[in-house]
């Protein structure tokens, strides 16, 4: 029995001003990535340069593995915009993946040459985890159930 994992790539920003539809949409991907959980699909996310605006507010930040390409801009605002919030002067690096890797917010920084070999690895690690736990609560109701019959 193979269990499927779903594997997205988010490349560009959906704007905040495309429509009050994108809005919405950001509540239903959500849901949708929490039906995953629900069903211990992994969600794995690769982020392009630039990862930006809804795209980040949403589902792109909700992966189980979080996976970038090396110097992509990954945020929700423009640097200026927080910039002139938080009245401070922001670092060089800031919204790089480099950066946010370093804050905690992202797992892995790939080329994107290495990504294929890089995903296949890792799916292959989480299908033999998923494997084992499977045939662990195998064993539990096998067990369990010999234990009603005596």
């Amino acid at each position: 029995n193979k269990i499927p994992y779903v594997f997205f790539s988010c490349s560009g920003g959906q704007r905040m001003m495309e429509s009050s539809i994108a809005l919405m949409q950001m509540s239903r991907t959500a849901l949708a990535v929490n039906e995953l959980k629900k069903k211990n699909i992994p969600f794995v996310v690769v982020l392009t340069n630039p990862t930006t605006g809804g795209v980040t507010a949403s589902w792109a930040m909700l992966g189980d593995i979080l996976i970038s390409e090396p110097k992509s801009v990954i945020g929700f605002a423009g640097r200026r915009v927080i910039q002139d919030t938080v009245r401070e002067t922001l670092p060089d690096d800031f919204q790089t993946a480099e950066y946010v890797k370093e804050h905690g917010g992202l797992d892995l920084i790939i080329e994107r040459q290495y990504l294929n070999s890089t995903i296949g690895t890792l799916l292959s690690v989480l299908l033999k985890k998923a494997e084992a736990q499977a045939k662990q609560e195998s064993n539990v109701t096998v067990d369990q159930s010999l234990q009603t019959a005596s």
